[in-house]
């Protein structure tokens, strides 16, 4: 007979299932995981020598595990990720509130139930993704929420005292008996609620207005915190913290490459954004060096972390608003343009905590320099550096393309051109194609107007150019020839 057909104690005990913790449990189905070679935490790119071989040791030395680091790092995911390490099925008294091993129960219920009816109990299947408890801790978050409580009108009815376990109405740790239970940013739990864990944790019973109830709760703990929250918020007290077998530091995507394959896992585009819309490369490398720029500017609050949803949030503004333009322009396919960067402005504005100085300089200005800082970052990867200073019979690789713009000219991008006339506006430019000839041989035709106006861009953040936003689009122009010409 199958574990999971057996629906009695007495078919149970035929079976080859065998009374296990949870901890016993999930270790020894890594350890098989690890035998066999399978992946054990799929889709965590970027952790797979740091976080996660930290988190199976963990698993193998039976800790309750506390995943500390800043917003954005997958910690929730890799929580809910351990329930693939369960067995898939696992029996349960039938009608047990906390989820009770047949062959070991824990709860007074349970036990007068097995009691009664001996093999002819009635037991129940318990699937691993019903195994899953998640909590954010709130201020308002209380024992009884956590833990359980008396409940009156059950000890009235009963006629029982409030020291029997009969009359407590469980709370979310007891009913995650057997499973995984999480409790986010733990440090915003308030110090007195923290204390009840102690038991728990320790002593494996709990504590309910003063009546201790031994009650061998067999969960697996995983807490997650913010390394701001210990000085914004609150912290996480020591003697809960030392109770707490393992503490894994998760982390940021290492580079760039990582960072474009996270985000290129996790944002959704529709099946008619991905035929419709070529990305080329450097897109997406600027487009993820704006979270590497925002995590080391002085504008932004680096206790507060710069989440890896910007670069995808980013990266689905990006696409929409390529979209949008071939729907106005007519267009059927189109390529991602420089100007497209303007439609990121708003999810970067929402992930990013500015310091005093950044609120005085304002979000939106802060998200226009970071960009720039990202292009300048990523400038000389594909076109020679500027120099600051030149000698003044020296010819520079730009000079023809500045000195076209110094004799008052200037180029006008709407924002909805249609391709043919945005690529026949940057080809106005002299000299602008001789530059890719040379220093782009191997440049891809789809991507060859992108790099061009990435050309003028870069320009402008290393200061050789002004640029101007208007509402229909951006203006490209050197200012000082102009004021010199009037002159």
């Amino acid at each position: 007979m199958k574990r999971e057909h057996a629906t009695t104690l007495g078919e149970l005990k035929k079976t080859d299932y065998t009374s296990r913790s949870i901890q016993e449990e999930l270790a020894h189905n890594l350890k098989e995981s690890l035998k066999a070679g399978k992946e054990t935490f799929k889709g965590l790119i970027g952790y797979e020598n740091t976080v996660i071989p930290d988190v199976e040791r963990a698993i193998l030395s039976g800790h309750n595990i506390n995943l500390l680091g800043l917003r954005g790092q997958a910690k929730t995911r890799l929580a809910r990720q351990m329930t693939e390490l369960l067995d898939e099925w696992i029996p349960i008294v039938s009608g047990s509130e906390i989820n009770d091993d047949p062959l070991d129960p824990i709860s007074h219920e349970a036990k007068e139930l097995i009691n009664k009816l001996g093999d002819k109990t009635p037991v129940e299947w318990l699937h691993r993704s019903d195994r899953f408890f998640e909590k954010l801790a709130t201020p308002d978050v209380t024992v009884a929420d956590l833990i359980g409580d008396v409940d009156p009108i059950k000890a009235s009815n009963l006629k029982l005292s409030y020291a029997d376990e009969r009359v407590i109405h469980f709370g979310m740790i007891p009913r995650a008996h057997r499973c995984i239970f999480v409790l986010n940013e733990l440090p915003d739990l308030q110090a007195r609620i923290q204390v009840a864990l102690f038991s728990i944790l320790q002593e494996k019973e709990i504590q309910i207005r003063g009546f201790k109830l031994r009650l061998p709760i067999a969960a697996q703990l995983i807490f997650t915190a913010n390394p701001e929250d210990y000085t914004n918020r609150g912290s996480i007290v020591t003697p809960l913290k030392d109770r707490i077998g393992s503490q894994i530091l998760t982390h940021y995507p290492h580079n760039r490459s990582i960072a474009k394959a996270i985000t290129k896992q996790e944002a959704e585009l529709t099946p008619e954004q991905a035929s419709q819309i070529h990305i080329p490369e450097l897109a997406r490398d600027i487009l993820e060096q704006i979270g590497f720029e925002a995590r080391k500017s002085e504008y932004v609050d680096s206790k507060s972390g710069v989440s890896a949803r910007m670069s995808i949030t980013a990266f689905e503004n990006l696409i929409s608003t390529a979209e949008r333009r071939i729907l106005i322009s007519g267009d059927s396919t189109t390529s991602i343009r420089m100007s497209d960067f303007m439609g990121v402005i708003t999810a970067i504005n929402g992930k990013i905590e500015l310091v005093y100085e950044g609120e005085q300089e304002g979000a939106e200005q802060i998200s226009y320099h970071l960009i720039s800082e990202s292009i300048k970052t990523l400038f000389t990867d594909y076109f020679p550096k500027i120099e600051k200073l030149q000698k003044e019979d020296e010819i520079g690789p730009y000079d023809t393309i500045l000195e076209w713009f110094f004799k008052d000219n200037e180029l006008f991008l709407e924002d909805s051109l249609d391709d043919k006339s945005y690529q026949d506006t940057l080809s106005l430019i002299p000299g602008i194609n001789e530059i890719l000839d040379k220093h782009l041989k191997s440049c891809d035709t789809q991507d060859r107007y992108f790099m061009m106006e990435f050309l003028l861009w870069g320009l402008e953040a290393n200061k050789k150019l002004n640029k101007y936003r208007s509402l229909e689009g951006f203006q490209f122009k050197d200012s000082l020839g102009s004021y010199i010409n009037g002159l």
